[in-house]
């Protein structure tokens, strides 16, 4: 059966189209995909995916392309945030947890209480971008100590001139500093706040939060004083809307790209994304073949936009790259497939 391939069909979305259509909360890819072909394996069934809001995007796409090879597996993926994701899935209610974050102990006590085991995997790689209004000319470079002071819990940095002395005298400098950034249940917030200020939630109060990057993003688009942090995704689908400002760990100032975080040269704020995967669940064989599929070869079907040269992706290296994250090593690709692999090995498979 022939399929559209070109980008403008409607399994074709960008990252910001995927959330849209999530409404906030869900892709329910199966209810989209009345076409397709039901494989070889004749796959049938339900896989239940949750979690990271960040990463709802990555998951959708894969299951998308999933679910166009096997028509009769239902592939719901919603995006209810890390921390109430793994609320459900060690409580075993889903099959996988997308994480912008690893497992933390509380949670790995709830698994625990309910026999959950379960393996983690890298599937794309993301950055935590730096973003201010297009007017603001004057700042182009913070420091990851100038970031510190300014978001750290206490931060006595009311206004651009209190961030950095040269800017005191300026017109601007008198200007407050309005804060957008997520929220205490984001896996993203966990991440900023430990890499930036040493501790899991160590931030300022005072700040407008939200569990929706595109409010961050239109919030600072509003505002010429504003700054705020998101994926760096988010600001490569508003280009023209904000401004990236580049992060100096001792570099001179790094913007994160595909380059610079598939590289690691951009520090702090570079990050694994992660899938949680119950073993248990691996006994399935539509979830099995769902996992196994991150790590498979991309096929001729797929939009070979995001293919440099004569490079071959897997389907989690060019799904982060089809919606605005950015590709995990092969070593990794490698790395994943081993593990899932011995995972499947101790799990009994159930007939279908």
């Amino acid at each position: 059966m022939e399929r559209d391939t070109t980008g403008e069909g409607l399994g074709r979305l960008s990252r910001r189209a995927y959330l849209a259509a999530a409404g906030g909360a869900a892709v329910a890819l199966s209810g989209c995909l009345v076409r397709g072909e039901a494989g070889e394996r004749g796959l049938e069934g339900r896989v239940v995916v949750d979690g990271s809001n960040t990463l709802l995007p990555h998951g959708a796409a894969v299951a998308e392309e999933f679910q166009w090879r096997n028509n009769r597996v239902q592939i719901p993926v919603r995006g209810s945030g890390t921390g109430a994701g793994f609320q459900r899935f060690c409580s075993g209610d889903t099959d996988f947890q997308n994480a912008s974050r690893e497992i933390v102990e509380d949670e790995e006590a709830i698994c625990g209480d309910n026999d959950v085991e379960y393996l983690e995997l890298e599937t794309a790689l993301d950055g935590v971008a730096i973003w201010v209004h297009p007017d603001n000319h004057w700042c182009d470079t913070l420091t990851v100590e100038e970031i510190h002071r300014l978001w750290r819990s206490g931060s006595d940095v009311e206004t651009w001139g209190d961030l950095r002395e040269e800017w005191a005298d300026e017109p601007w400098g008198d200007e407050s500093i309005s804060l957008y950034g997520r929220d205490p249940a984001s896996g993203t917030f966990d991440y900023f706040t430990q890499a930036i200020n040493g501790e899991v939630g160590n931030i300022r109060s005072d700040y407008s939060a939200s569990a929706d990057t595109n409010v961050i993003v239109r919030g600072v688009r509003g505002d010429r004083y504003a700054l705020g942090f998101g994926g760096a995704g988010y600001y490569y689908e508003n280009e023209d809307e904000l401004k990236l400002v580049a992060v100096d760990d001792d570099n001179d100032g790094v913007r994160p790209t595909r380059e610079t975080i598939e590289s690691g040269e951009y520090t702090p704020l570079s990050r694994a994304m992660l899938l949680y995967v119950s073993v248990p669940a691996l006994a399935r064989p539509e979830v099995r073949a769902f996992a196994e599929f991150y790590f498979e070869e991309i096929d001729d079907d797929a939009d070979d936009s995001v293919v440099e040269g004569d490079e071959t992706l897997t389907w989690t290296q060019w799904a982060a790259r089809r919606v605005g994250f950015y590709g995990i090593p092969d070593e990794t690709v490698e790395a994943g497939r081993e593990k899932l692999a011995e995972a499947i090995e101790t799990v009994e498979e159930e007939p279908q």
